[in-house]
């Protein structure tokens, strides 16, 4: 051992012979507690164990939920949430800056170059742009995404970081690379925002299937939906028709579309003019840099006038009114259910009569046996309750009050029923109802309305045994410039506008929609001379609330 220990290779330095068992023995005891001990690895310094997304709780502030989720999803390097820049605001250099800024110092302008490369590629990262709230910075109002991918675990985490966005009012998706299945997670995660959520863009992100008409269901709450630049043909201008309305479907809530800038044709033209026939919530649309030629556009100006209903239409329009009717008829019978429960409130009375006159009869047998004071007391109560029925003629004084509440009511078309409390529904409803066509005159957001009259209970004209509708009045702005419209398709809208001046004219006493306020065919297959195009340029002038503004603040410059 000694020998093997001592050999010139083993070490530079020959061992002490007195440390040498002391060495082993050290060796040994090492040895030992490694195989007792396994050895703890420990993280290193400042990295944490990774936490699961499921566990963090959102605090509303989108910039530090959106990084900690990410962070938590395993992203190294993902898009940072920034202020939307503001348009038309160029920069103008200070003068302290100017003139520390000289070519004389040759590592300045090295450094300064590096800036400029490097703010150059900075744009060029991906970024969440975010408006705020004036009043709260930390309040997000507007989210603006473009040019970068979103993909599937974006969403996941966008569905964790963005309901809790209590002030959250549009968000636009501009070249993301949306697939029908990203845009149905997409339209899943939007009941999940607050209610204020009301306008949803999505530009340039073609589909195959174009599946945008999910944006557009029945219980949908978008109210402005912008759609450009998608390749939406004919088939997809089905879809969104069919959205917008059919025989027994149609959507209350969607206030505009926007679908310029697409391949929509004739036939699509002619589908959207179908979705017109029954939608009565939609006050802006926007077809321009389109296909549309003049069969298209016919179609679009015949569904804003008087127009003749289908056969389908004219019988679900019978099958409504049978309905009516017998609402109505369930209805009418509250003034019978008023003399029945009369009735049977006399009838009690008459029973708690009898039933008085047998008590009465069994107290009198009933003080021959029990003494005088006790027979004198049951006479005095039975005498106030006597009292209190003739005072009240079979009814509380709780229950004689609602009867003054229930008159009133009933002047205001209301349906009464006694003994109850009176309902609170049917007064929420016509207030609703009232309030819309408030702000369809006003031009602003439609509120979704409790009760909505079909437009096939419309008061209709019958013309040679056919039957026509007024057509439909609540869109305010039409956009088709930049088609393919000739004079043939300019006669059909200069036919509407003078139709729904009439209409107008006839019911300007009556609350109620009002037709076209802006036309738009500029940029079309016609010269601007056209005299079709100048008549409706003329008639459409007094119409626009802009336009009629403006001329008001020039007279009253000149006319103080």
């Amino acid at each position: 051992m000694s020998s093997e220990q001592s050999a010139p290779g083993a070490s530079p330095r020959a061992p002490r012979p007195g440390t040498q068992k002391s060495s082993g023995a050290v060796t040994k005891k090492g040895e030992r507690a490694a195989k007792e001990k396994p050895a703890t690895v420990l993280p290193p310094v400042g990295e944490e164990e990774p936490k699961s997304p499921e566990e963090y709780q959102c605090l509303g502030v989108l910039e530090t939920d959106f990084s900690e989720l990410c962070t938590r999803w395993g992203y190294t390097d993902f898009p940072k949430v920034v202020n939307r820049p503001r348009p038309h605001q160029p920069f103008v250099p200070s003068a302290s800056l100017s003139e520390k800024t000289t070519l004389d110092d040759p590592w300045l302008s090295v450094s300064c170059s590096l800036n400029s490369l490097e703010s150059k590629y900075v744009f060029f990262r991906p970024t969440i742009q975010v408006e705020l709230e004036q009043e709260d910075s930390k309040l997000v109002k507007e989210i603006y995404i473009r040019g970068w991918k979103v993909e599937e675990r974006i969403l996941g985490i966008f569905s964790k970081c963005l309901p809790p966005l209590t002030q959250l009012q549009a968000i636009n998706l501009w070249k993301v690379g949306l697939t029908d299945k990203t845009l149905s997670t997409f339209i899943e995660l939007l009941p999940l925002c607050s209610s204020t959520l009301r306008k949803v863009s999505l530009e340039g992100n073609p589909l195959p299937e174009q599946s945008y008409y999910k944006l557009m269901a029945s219980d949908s709450t978008i109210a402005h939906l912008s759609l450009r630049n998608n390749n939406i043909d004919d088939r997809g201008a089905q879809l969104l028709g069919q959205a917008l309305s059919t025989l027994h479907s149609c959507n209350r809530t969607l206030v505009s579309l926007n679908l310029g800038f697409n391949h929509i044709g004739d036939e699509g033209a002619g589908y959207i003019a179908d979705g017109l026939r029954l939608n009565r919530s939609l006050l802006w649309l926007s077809l321009a840099h389109n296909r549309i030629q003049d069969k298209g556009a016919l179609k679009l100006a015949e569904v804003l006038r008087a127009f003749e209903l289908t056969h389908t239409e004219v019988v679900e329009r019978r099958r409504l009114l049978l309905e009516k009717g017998t609402q109505e008829r369930s209805r009418s019978p509250s003034s019978s259910r008023h003399g029945d429960s009369k009735t049977d409130r006399e009838k009690s009375q008459m029973v708690g009569i009898s039933n008085s006159a047998l008590v009465d009869k069994t107290d009198k047998t009933q003080t021959m046996k029990t003494p005088k004071g006790l027979g004198k007391k049951k006479e005095k109560s039975l005498e106030l309750a006597k009292k209190d029925e003739k005072s009240g003629s079979g009814q509380s004084p709780t229950q004689g009050t609602p009867k003054k509440e229930d008159t009133t009511k009933a002047g205001k078309g209301k349906v009464t029923i006694p003994e109850q409390k009176p309902s609170r529904t049917k007064g929420i409803k016509i207030g609703s109802r009232e309030k819309r066509s408030i702000l369809l005159e006003s031009e602003q957001l439609v509120v979704e309305a409790t009760e909505v009259v079909n437009p096939l209970l419309e008061p209709v004209e019958h013309r040679d045994g056919k039957v026509f509708m007024p057509g439909n009045k609540v869109l305010l702005h039409l956009n088709l410039i930049r088609n393919r419209i000739t004079e043939m398709g300019l006669e059909g809208f200069l036919a509407t506008v003078q139709y729904q001046m009439q209409f107008s004219k006839a019911k300007s006493a009556s609350k109620g929609p009002v037709g076209l306020l802006w036309l738009s065919l500029a940029k079309n297959r016609f010269a601007p001379q056209c005299p079709a195009y100048a008549i409706i340029q003329e008639l459409m002038l007094p119409r626009d609330p802009i336009k009629a503004k403006l001329r008001e603040d020039e007279a009253m410059a000149f006319f103080p």
